[in-house]
């Protein structure tokens, strides 16, 4: 049991701080494109405003890594882009398969406690006898506990963690959308002014 309850605050831990970390506001907030637009046309956009954007949320460090190519071709912004986009997303699912990990052992753990309850059991038989139900009850409930504590750790551990990736999953695609709406209207400007 100490193992699976260990499982449990370990998964706890996890699903609340990715709940936190994983609010759309958090990772692609509002109004950035709109935002860097008016800087550029302004010609504000310096080494500050890339920093705060950069600190700003997933959505910023992928929109900062393009802008600092502002000045480059579409492609150019575009590859840094990607690869920003590659290390965002490796934060984003940061902590992901230490929660799948405890959703997989956390019933093979009970299974473990169930087999031990049983030799206990067994073990108990071949010292007393059959003549006293109190030594089976003991090992059938040390048995069937164990396994529902794993399985009561094991089913929220794997429904949050699917919950999580298509959370993930849904983030990439509206990053990847603002990222192409930024590229788009940069450029879209350039070839308007040159």
């Amino acid at each position: 049991m100490i193992p699976i309850t260990l499982c449990s605050i370990l998964s706890l831990a996890i699903i609340g701080e990715r709940f936190w970390s994983l609010q759309q506001k958090r990772v692609v907030p509002k109004g950035l494109i709109p935002q860097i637009w008016k800087w550029v046309k302004e010609g504000r956009l310096d080494k500050n405003k890339l920093n705060a954007l950069r600190n700003n949320s997933a959505l910023g460090k992928i929109l900062a890594a393009g802008l600092v190519n502002l000045h480059q071709d579409r492609e150019m912004m575009k590859a840094s882009i990607e690869e920003a986009s590659g290390q965002v997303i490796h934060e984003l699912e940061r902590y992901l398969n230490t929660l799948a990990t405890i959703a997989e052992i956390s019933p093979l753990l009970g299974l473990l406690g169930t087999v031990t309850g049983l030799i206990r059991m067994f073990a108990a038989i071949g010292e007393v006898g059959l003549g006293n139900p109190m030594v089976l009850s003991s090992g059938m409930a040390e048995a069937l506990i164990t396994t529902a504590a794993g399985l009561f750790v094991a089913i929220p551990s794997y429904v949050c963690y699917r919950y999580f990736r298509g959370l993930i999953d849904e983030l990439v695609l509206m990053m990847e959308q603002e990222a192409l709406k930024m590229v788009d209207v940069l450029h879209g400007h350039k070839e308007v002014n040159s």
